[in-house]
């Protein structure tokens, strides 16, 4: 047996997991239930039902509260689990997508009355992008309107998910009181429903044996299915033992061929136990998952490292906090390898060395120093001083670079300034402390204006930051209304040429280069090739050039907004032994970019969200006409329990001030619910409207 108290835990006993869900499904109140059970000292907070957006702001800003910690350890039936947070509003969408890059496993948490929503579908496809097996807990089975097998349903349906029923819950609403467990035959029947309330196991209700029966065969069925052995037992009609059916399911769990089904009550304290034990069952330990694959940084060759503490030291920074009691907190997960407090490791991605000052292992309700950590845990480093998101720590002798974690672009932005001359300094210093921790958020300066641009996911995100501002760095700031952020892209392929000559007494300037433009798929961002051959033009002008090009980029050609999704090809050019120089060629790459754009037929795109409606019948029509009012493409209409949940892509520029109309529309009954999902071109009568607005 493994004593939890040793550092060097056995992998195999390790779980590093999230809990992900939709806004509202009760991730916070699962989650803190889950460190209660689990033996922690840990005082439940107050979690009011409707209110999961509040709480998780007042605890991001809190800072003290563990649950909202990157990492929290904790454990159960003698097995380590790392829990990573990851908040349910959209527009922390980086926190998921981070998470997701360094766990094994995920618990997906549904609501038994809304079913699957699109924040759920959307965590639900980053997961599948980072192949992170799951299995999903169908929550708030006491609530009015609950419906579990229509939910199960909806998990085929709108996540393409194979479900695996292990749990069948006992009744529904106010009569839900416990869950029939399908592998062991048996009912777990809660006597109440407080923090310490127990649960028993009793024979299957009577009235429920038909249907335990009916769900018991699918489950064997669907699990012999993914294992051959399994499968000839099945045809011929042999017992597959209770063992058996676990191990198949662990491992067709992990090869995301099936997802078990759990089900209980987060806030009236039903169904956890079951869920952790769900959690050691079938999700993987860092031993499960496939090899960390990278390249050399020197030679680009692919460079593989196993989960051992004997291979080299690798490791990634997924998330960077401010702490007001130790700093900046790296947390990073630990592929390959140990690490030791006090020692130099190489940050591979800026090329620079770092020592760890501590490591820090978290636990729900304390931190702990540690002199060492191993491959398969998540730790919080102190003392790098140039860690961002994403990059890579190594030993010095065994480099590798791992992949990046990619982020989705901003929608919206707002100008910001400081109240006063004092918090001047100390807002351009807070401004670049929150940069670091959150890559969803930008700063620039407006050259036009001179102002401070802030830009984020959504108007809450930069409502938390502004307020993390004051609250955090005293910095009092006058905000701008929101502005959606639009880009620019060409529709065209052109090229031109940039000719920058100029003569003057003495020493003159001289940079001359061609290049290609053509456009390339939407989210592609911004390529540049150089294609140069025979030494037209010295290697050493030709990140001038790139710089030229960027920076003309990032002024637009339509409306002054960046632009985007471009190729450019650096073809020819000339340059002259004395006059040569980065300045002339940076000028040469701006005015050929310039030049080409404008004849590449430049257009404006606009941020497109969409949005998911929920409505009682009777204002279906109303909502319908409001939004086709506003340039929506209406996806569809489906019906869930007494509500209708309209879809619709709309460009979020005819979004602002959305709940108020939707609330006077429907007497207050009617919720959205919005995310980005993509960028369009802006019809041309609109676009003329922007270009004079900006004119």
């Amino acid at each position: 047996m493994a004593d939890k108290n040793t550092r060097d835990f056995p992998l195999d006993r390790v779980r590093n997991i999230g809990v992900i869900a939709h806004i509202d499904a009760g991730k916070t109140t699962t989650t803190e239930r889950i460190l209660y059970y689990t033996g922690k000292t840990y005082k439940i907070g107050e979690v009011h039902e409707g209110a999961a957006v509040m709480d998780w702001m007042v605890q991001e800003q809190e800072r003290g509260i563990t649950i909202t910690s990157a990492a929290t350890t904790t454990f159960w039936k003698n097995v380590r689990i790392n829990i990573i947070d990851t908040p349910g509003h959209v527009d922390f969408t980086a926190e998921v997508e981070r998470s997701l890059r360094v766990l094994d496993g995920a618990v997906t948490v549904l609501d038994a009355e809304e079913g699957v929503q699109s924040q759920s579908e959307t965590v639900w496809n980053q997961a599948n992008k980072y192949k992170v097996p799951r299995v999903c807990f169908i929550n708030k089975m006491d609530k009015v309107g609950a419906d579990f097998f229509a939910t199960v349903q909806d998990i085929i349906d709108r996540l393409g998910a194979n479900p695996a029923i292990v749990m069948l819950p006992i009744g529904a609403e106010n009569d839900f009181k416990g869950m029939v467990n399908l592998l062991e035959e048996k009912a777990l029947i809660w006597s109440g429903s407080d923090m310490d309330a127990s649960y028993e196991e009793v024979d299957i209700p009577t009235d429920m044996q038909e249907l335990v029966e009916k769900y018991r065969k699918i489950l064997i069925e669907q699990v012999a299915e993914t294992d051959d052995t399994l499968t000839e037992k099945f045809l011929n009609g042999e017992e597959i033992s209770k063992e058996d059916i676990k191990s198949a399911l662990r491992k067709a769990t992990i090869a995301y061929k099936l997802v078990p089904i759990y089900c209980g009550s987060s806030l009236k304290n039903k169904g956890i136990q079951p869920l952790l034990d769900a959690v050691i069952d079938y999700l993987p330990s860092p031993q499960d998952v496939p090899p960390m694959e990278g390249k050399d940084p020197q030679t680009g060759v692919s460079v593989v490292r196993k989960p051992s503490k004997d291979e080299p030291f690798s490791a990634l920074v997924f998330k960077i906090q401010l702490d007001p009691h130790v700093g900046q907190l790296a947390y990073a997960r630990i592929y390959s390898g140990k690490l030791e407090s006090g020692s130099y490791i190489n940050n591979v991605t800026k090329d620079k060395q770092e020592r760890v000052g501590r490591i820090l292992l978290m636990h729900a309700n304390t931190r702990e120093d540690v002199k060492e950590a191993f491959a398969g845990e998540i730790v919080a480093l102190v003392g790098l001083k140039n860690a961002s998101t994403g990059d890579t720590l190594t030993d010095k002798d065994h480099q590798i670079l791992l992949e990046t974690i990619s982020f989705p672009e901003t929608v919206i932005s707002l100008a910001i300034e400081p109240k006063t001359k004092q918090d001047q300094e100390k807002m351009s210093q807070a401004l670049r402390r929150l940069m670091d921790e959150d890559p969803t958020f930008g700063v620039k300066t407006d050259e036009d204006t001179g102002q401070t641009i802030i830009s984020g996911m959504g108007e809450l995100h930069l409502e938390v930051l502004v307020d993390r501002m004051k609250r955090e760095f005293n910095v009092e700031a006058n905000v701008g209304k929101p502005q959606v952020s639009y880009k620019e892209t060409i529709r065209e392929k052109a090229q031109a040429e940039g000719k920058y000559i100029k003569q003057s007494g003495g020493r003159g300037q001289y940079g001359h280069c061609f290049i290609r433009i053509e456009p390339q798929e939407r989210g592609t961002g911004f390529v540049f090739e150089n294609k140069i051959k025979g030494g037209a033009i010295p290697k050493e002008f030709v990140p001038a050039i790139e710089k030229g090009i960027k920076e003309a980029a990032e002024r637009g050609i339509v409306a002054g907004y960046p632009m985007v999704d471009i190729k450019i090809e650096l073809y020819d050019g000339t340059y002259h032994d004395v006059d040569s120089s980065e300045v002339a060629f940076k000028i040469a790459g701006s005015m050929a970019f310039q030049s080409a754009a404008k004849q590449a037929d430049p257009t404006l795109t606009e941020p497109i969200m969409k949005v998911e409606v929920t409505t009682p019948p009777d204002f279906v029509g109303d909502v319908i006409g409001d939004l086709s009012a506003k340039r929506a493409q209406i996806q569809g209409t489906v019906t869930r329990g007494k509500a209708q949940i309209i879809t619709a892509l709309v460009p979020l520029a005819e979004l602002p001030g959305y709940s108020t109309i939707l609330r006077s529309m429907t007497q207050g009954r009617a919720t959205y619910y919005m995310e980005p999902s993509h960028y369009e071109e802006v019809p041309r009568n609109i676009q003329e409207k922007i270009v004079e607005s900006r004119s």
